[in-house]
């Protein structure tokens, strides 16, 4: 009788010691982390973690996966022991040589021809020729804006005869790239923000992490929910500077990627008219059809290449691409401020 009463007692302690520490346990809390070392941008990382520590140690790890990605990517600087875009596109006696590269160059390049083909050739890295004139005519162009002028159309004719992404010679069994072309150049600035945050919060989705957001320069891709269960809200921008509303719709994210792309970013004025970053390949031209174009999807990757892809498009052409594919929606707004969404777009609206 003793032996139960005992067995009971430790039994019931037991009990209240359980109930006592899952009342105690410390319900994770929000933390936030920055850098402006990637990408050229600003990255942000929001989480819930149990604690400082905890949250650190996760935050650390995605950006140093981002800086990875961003020397990888780079066309703009050379690292010491590393082979990466920038070191594939210069020439050596005149040609470009066949370099052996880091996997995950590898796998970004073969995305970016899947892409290719699924835009009919509007995402295409093998621009690098026509985007680099467009580049340092904008740079400089900010820098002296009284001095502002644009490419002229011969020299970007010319460059783009050297646009063909078949020659971009990808040999996946032992990871080299060759480019073909001396005068082509691989420019991966509509694809690779969006393809390293997607790979980024991949590897957070295969550990198992989850309560986080990664925004690198309004490439958005939430990580599961909020530490309370609920999902994220994300703000799509306002794109005209005469409103005083700052975000168009609000929407409610557990796992999905945002990514708008916009003619109010990186863009220079040339006798009183704005020029933006995104080219259009059929003209040569920045596209004039709309202020901004935000895609929703489950890939950051898909998001990054298809706000570009739409916004040289015409409505009907880029609607028909969205209504094709599966969990993928999408806001346009027309150079008057008109806003068009796809037919799902709605289920991801909420209220602020």
């Amino acid at each position: 009788m003793k032996k139960r009463l005992l067995a009971g007692l430790l039994a019931l302690g037991m009990l209240w010691t359980l109930v006592s520490l899952t009342a105690c346990e410390k319900k994770p809390s929000k933390y936030t982390a920055y850098s402006f070392d990637y990408f050229d941008t600003v990255t942000t990382i929001v989480g819930y973690a149990k604690s400082q520590e905890e949250f650190d140690r996760v935050s650390s790890q995605v950006l140093r996966q981002l800086e990875e990605y961003h020397k990888l990517f780079t066309i703009y600087h050379r690292f010491d022991g590393m082979e990466n875009l920038c070191t594939i596109n210069e020439l050596k006696d005149g040609a470009h040589r066949t370099v052996t590269v880091d996997r995950r160059i590898i796998d970004m390049l073969l995305y970016a021809k899947q892409m290719y083909v699924k835009t009919n050739g509007l995402v295409n890295i093998a621009m690098g020729s026509v985007l680099s004139i467009w580049h340092d005519y904008r740079e400089e162009g900010m820098d002296e804006p009284w001095n502002a002028k644009l490419p002229p159309m011969d020299k970007l004719t010319e460059a783009a005869k050297h646009t063909d992404i078949d020659l971009l010679v990808i040999d996946e069994q032992i990871n080299t790239v060759t480019l073909t072309d001396p005068a082509m150049t691989l420019d991966v600035g509509a694809i690779a923000k969006g393809y390293a945050v997607e790979m980024v919060a991949r590897s957070l989705e295969e550990q198992g992490i989850t309560g986080y957001v990664i925004n690198v320069g309004g490439n958005v891709r939430t990580v599961g929910t909020k530490g309370d269960g609920d999902a994220w809200m994300a703000g799509i921008e306002n794109p005209s500077e005469e409103d005083e509303e700052p975000y168009l719709a609000y929407l409610s994210l557990a796992g999905e990627s945002l990514v708008t792309s916009g003619s109010y970013q990186r863009y220079y004025v040339v006798d009183g008219k704005r020029y933006h970053h995104i080219i259009d390949p059929a003209t040569l031209m920045p596209s004039e059809g709309f202020l901004s174009v935000s895609i929703v999807c489950q890939s950051s990757a898909d998001g990054d290449a298809l706000s570009t892809a739409l916004f040289c498009m015409t409505l009907e052409q880029g609607r028909s691409l969205i209504e094709s594919l599966p969990d993928t929606e999408a806001m346009w707004v027309l150079q008057n401020g008109t806003r068009i969404t796809s037919s799902g777009f709605d289920q991801y609206t909420t209220q602020p």
